[in-house]
């Protein structure tokens, strides 16, 4: 606090004394810690094994089932109960409290797929026998990084574009508008739709296309900033003596303009989870196997007997978007200069 400037340390007291946002602030990093540690939590390897004197970390490295004495040097399948027993034998295994990763398989589970909740299932599992407590972790961990990345990149590029025509004015900012209209006038989701059905989607083939059609919301208020800015004296006085555009426009303008791009950032990534959800629920989206709150939902539709589906998906996609919502709200008062101090 000591470190932050008069105003925004004012600021920072009226994030407070939301308290609604600010303990959103805190509900969320805490569930995107936990998200991040998904391996140590929710895993279908021990996180380490003692076998024979000697320790191993199977989480993060893959042994053949000869180095825990069994006849294969193939992968070890650590819940073969084979396997088990050789370990429990010569040694000790510390298991994270899920023994199930996102794509593992319950063959043990007593019930048809899905099956509902029980003790070694606590959200019961999906139509192809995987735990679903699982997938909601990993999913929500995939959510938010899609949602980061593409609100990161997408700002980035709306921030330089609007800052340029803004700036300039003229007729680089008439062309620009021009093509920024006819862009965002193209079915954006249409197009996303046809592409994926074309090429298998991944990650980063995702969140290419996403920023492809995304990075304009932005521009706007950017540019509206800088067209009021860059008339003002202090610019006017810098360009004078000199100062070469990209330091006016970094030093001397933005730092005004990120004040209400600031309070749009939350809103703008919980958009981007949406888009993400949205796709993977119409089947779009990620590979078929890859743990989605989208996927979860499209099998709650798809299995109205196992509503234990529908509702998770429900829960934690209207819990993380619920917070984000809060979290914007405290950070558009706070920034607001209509508001006391």
């Amino acid at each position: 606090m000591s470190r932050l400037s008069p105003i925004n340390q004012a600021r920072w007291l009226k994030f407070k004394r939301n308290r609604r946002g600010y303990w959103s602030l805190w509900i969320f990093a805490i569930l995107f810690i936990i998200s991040m540690a998904a391996e140590l939590i929710a895993n279908d390897k021990p996180l380490l094994v003692s076998y024979k004197g000697e320790v191993y970390t199977p989480f993060l490295v893959n042994y053949s089932e000869a180095t825990f004495g069994g006849e294969f040097n193939t992968k070890a399948d650590y819940r073969d109960p084979y396997l088990v027993s050789l370990i429990d034998e010569n040694g000790w295994a510390i298991w994270p409290p899920i023994r199930f990763s996102y794509d593992t398989i319950n063959f043990q589970s007593p019930s048809p797929f899905p099956a509902s909740p029980s003790t070694s299932n606590l959200l019961g599992t999906d139509d192809r026998g995987q735990d679903v407590l699982a997938n909601v972790l990993y999913g929500f961990r995939i959510s938010i990084l899609f949602g980061l990345s593409l609100t990161l990149i997408s700002s980035l590029i709306g921030i330089a574009v609007g800052a340029t025509q803004g700036y300039y004015g003229g007729k680089i900012d008439l062309v620009g508008q021009r093509l920024i209209e006819v862009w965002s006038g193209m079915p954006t989701l249409f197009l996303i739709i046809l592409m994926s059905s074309v090429i298998q989607p991944n990650f980063w083939w995702l969140l290419a296309i996403t920023v492809l059609f995304g990075w304009m919301g932005l521009v706007g208020i950017v540019r509206a900033e800088f067209l009021r800015t860059r008339n003002f004296d202090y610019v006017r006085a810098a360009r004078a003596m000199g100062v070469k555009d990209r330091i006016i426009m970094g030093r001397h303008i933005l730092p005004n303009a990120m004040v209400a791009t600031l309070t749009y950032l939350p809103f703008t990534l919980c958009a981007s989870i949406t888009l993400l959800t949205s796709l993977d629920f119409l089947g779009f989206g990620l590979p078929m196997g890859s743990p989605s709150l989208g996927g979860l939902l499209l099998q709650g539709k798809n299995n109205l007997q196992a509503p234990w589906l529908g509702i998770s998906g429900f829960i934690v996609l209207a819990l993380l978007l619920s917070l984000l919502i809060f979290i914007g709200e405290a950070i558009r008062d706070a920034f607001d200069p209509a508001k006391a101090y």
